[in-house]
């Protein structure tokens, strides 16, 4: 009897251990890099500003305008174990999420990437618009197509590098612009697109369909990307990093190194948060994992999107205070703020609790 039951035991152990290394329909999401955008990076193996202004004067800068990342364990080729997921689940600075949710079925590696890296390029240059835009710069921009997905209503028709003018007769300046007019439409209606293409103009015709995101919407299968022409150069140099996320912050970094004086006030402060031309900063994801990164780098003040505060509330690390803002005017007052050390208790913040 005695055998049998360290038999039954060990079965029970192993079967329990080959069920915990099992892969799971789950990835997860936790902290990633943290980049100082008033500081240097490795780019090119060489060190250099991450924010780079060579033909204006900048002013010195101290403390800290921290960007934040996260990092997805896992694919649909290499999902984590049951036992890294549980492990996930009782830490609250990770995230456990469905694997359809990042990588959305029929997508590939290569075109997720592919979508980042264009968002992001397209993050740096809204991030500029809005800086000098607030500091009083005019110039002009258009809305391209920076993109094409295989087998989208757009493939055959638009090409990339077409520069889209309008969309039913309506101006398309903005990439929230251009979804917000193919919404209004709606999917199976088509839409006259009147572009550029090489100079000349078009008017071609698309039929939007649903997307297959969590949150379906009608889209024409294109990537947009924004040019603008700036009055002098400001470089981002930042490699592997993906997603619209950091444009509020590079938007504050600019600012602070063509202003004089110390927008932190010396201080340490994180952030995160979409940005528009205009200056509007909105949400973005792994706002819990982000808040946790920034603590981690030294950060005592973390300028958080308000449309975020739902997720946030609740779950705002010991040790950080979040000012909440809904555009740039929010940003720079919040940061008035810490430079005075002011009260601020009057302005915008997610509830800790």
């Amino acid at each position: 009897m005695t055998r049998i039951g360290w038999t039954l035991l060990l079965a029970a152990l192993f079967g329990t251990f080959a069920f915990a290394t099992l892969p799971t329909p789950y990835v997860i999401e936790q902290p990633g890099p943290v980049f100082n955008t008033l500081g240097k990076v490795s780019y090119e193996h060489h060190q250099v500003p991450l924010i780079d202004i060579p033909d204006e004067k900048t002013y010195p800068t101290s403390g800290t305008l921290d960007m934040l990342t996260v990092n997805v364990a896992g694919s649909r080729e290499q999902s984590p174990s049951w036992l890294e997921v549980a492990q996930a689940w009782l830490d609250s600075s990770q995230a456990v999420l469905p694997i359809d949710l990042v990588y959305p079925q029929g997508e590939s590696q290569q075109q997720s990437n592919e979508a980042a890296t264009i968002d992001m390029q397209n993050s740096q240059k809204d991030a500029v618009a809005a800086a000098l835009t607030k500091l009083g710069y005019t110039f002009p921009s258009a809305l391209t197509v920076g993109s094409l997905s295989p087998k989208s209503p757009s493939d055959g028709v638009l090409k990339n590098g077409d520069t889209i003018v309008s969309v039913n007769g309506e101006t398309a300046s903005t990439v929230l612009g251009l979804r917000a007019i193919i919404a209004k439409t709606g999917a199976g209606t088509p839409v006259n697109v009147d572009i550029l293409r090489d100079g000349k103009p078009q008017t071609l015709q698309v039929t939007p369909v649903l997307s297959s995101d969590t949150k379906p919407a009608p889209i024409i299968g294109i990537i947009p990307a924004i040019t603008y022409t700036f009055p002098f150069t400001v470089k981002i140099q930042l490699e592997n990093v993906g997603g619209p996320s950091a444009g509020q912050m590079f938007a504050l970094g600019i600012i602070d190194k063509l202003t004089p004086g110390e927008l932190n006030g010396g201080a340490n402060v994180a952030g995160t948060g979409t940005i528009t031309a205009e200056g509007e900063v909105g949400a973005i994801g792994g706002i819990r994992q982000k808040m946790y990164g920034a603590l981690d780098a030294g950060a005592r003040w973390f300028l958080a999107p308000y449309s975020n505060c739902d997720e946030m509330t609740g779950h705002i690390p010991k040790g950080l205070t979040v000012l909440a803002v809904k555009n740039l005017d929010d940003s720079l007052a919040a940061l008035k703020a810490i430079r005075t050390k002011a009260d601020t208790s009057k302005l915008l913040t997610c509830p800790a609790g």
